[in-house]
């Protein structure tokens, strides 16, 4: 028998393309074309590094009673992890164990069934009707748990508080996460519903609105006896989670809520505008809530569009997969970067006819 027989082999999620060229217009991950808050770049930059002789405080308190804070929930009611990556992953290992198949949408965040292969748990994919949107009916049947990234990903199109209320009240068995990565950008958050249902667990992240990708700062809320159970996995899989640097900025960031508002104002006007601009260069795409819009064009093939777009250091996201394979996802960058792209387009767009 070989050992190879005996490795757990899974399909692994794939990552956008980090290209080592600086010298590119990057809107193939959804980051945040600005930059983190004044204050995280002063908390860093003045940051005690005798603290990193000792491990960090494995609860990571602050931040923990700053997210709480800001959400109006008691500190035992948040979770903190390295990304909202692992957040999730570490959510999946919790609470997904029933042996029943777990429910998520046909096209969404494609490391939901990675860590339903690399964990063993059995999942179903409900499609999503014609124009991108959940029906909320697919999930009101027996299943293990229920995973709804809102907005979506890479769609962008965002579900209504209610919709994600029916869900969540017709599976009093089973666990609901709302996956709330963009919600920042438009969307309707799900964590006023905390108080009302124990089965709901909201994840956020510091990687979109808050500009902090390369930090790797995720969270969850709900309720108390959710959280204790996700931390009781957590500490037996490691207690240091989150090292002391990132925990100070994470706070900083917090406490910056004028910043927050400010650059994710600025991106939501940004999108809009990249909108009509699109629709006018004969693109359609679902309404965006997001920091990205997820276009097609009305006659040339995406995979021709997004080939010439990197051929000119122009970075998007394409899939070819079944229903998107005519979608490109294209990130909201800074005014400059989006005016380049659609100068290009228009021009690329013109010398094809």
């Amino acid at each position: 028998m070989s050992w190879e027989e005996n490795v757990r082999k899974v399909v692994p999620y794939v990552a956008g393309e980090q290209p080592k060229n600086q010298d590119v217009i990057k809107l193939n991950t959804n980051e945040n074309p600005y930059q983190p808050s004044p204050k995280v770049a002063a908390v860093i930059k003045d940051f005690d590094c005798d603290v990193l002789r000792r491990y960090p405080d494995p609860d990571v308190s602050a931040l923990a009673d700053a997210l709480a804070k800001r959400h109006g929930l008691g500190r035992e009611q948040v979770f903190v992890g390295v990304g909202s990556d692992d957040v999730l992953a570490m959510s999946f290992l919790t609470f997904f164990n029933s042996g029943k198949p777990i429910l998520f949408p046909d096209i969404t965040y494609s490391f939901y069934d990675v860590w339903a292969d690399l964990y063993g748990i059995p999942y179903e994919n409900q499609p999503l009707d014609e124009n991108f949107c959940i029906k909320k009916e697919d999930y009101q049947k027996e299943n293990g748990g229920i995973v709804i990234a809102n907005p979506n990903a890479p769609t962008g199109v965002a579900s209504e508080r209610s919709v994600c209320e029916e869900i969540i009240s017709a599976n009093p068995d089973s666990v609901v996460i709302i996956d709330e990565a963009y919600v920042d950008f438009g969307g309707e958050s799900c964590v006023p519903l905390i108080e009302k249902y124990e089965n709901l667990l909201v994840v956020q992240t510091f990687s979109k609105s808050r500009s902090m990708a390369g930090m790797r700062i995720g969270y969850a809320m709900g309720s108390k006896k959710l959280i204790e159970y996700l931390n009781d996995v957590k500490f037996s899989f490691n207690s240091y989670t989150m090292g002391a640097i990132a925990i100070a900025a994470g706070v900083a960031s917090v406490e910056d809520e004028a910043y927050f508002a400010e650059t994710t104002a600025k991106i939501i006007a940004t999108r809009e505008r990249t909108k009509r601009e699109l629709a006018r260069l004969g693109f359609v795409f679902p309404d965006s809530r997001t920091n990205f819009i997820f276009a097609a064009h009305r006659t040339v093939p995406a995979q021709e569009i997004f080939d010439a777009l990197r051929a000119n250091r122009m970075y998007v996201r394409h899939w070819n997969k079944p229903r998107i394979a005519n979608h490109m996802r294209i990130s909201i960058g800074t005014d400059e970067e989006m005016d380049k792209v659609l100068a290009f387009l228009e021009a690329y767009l013109k010398g094809r006819q």
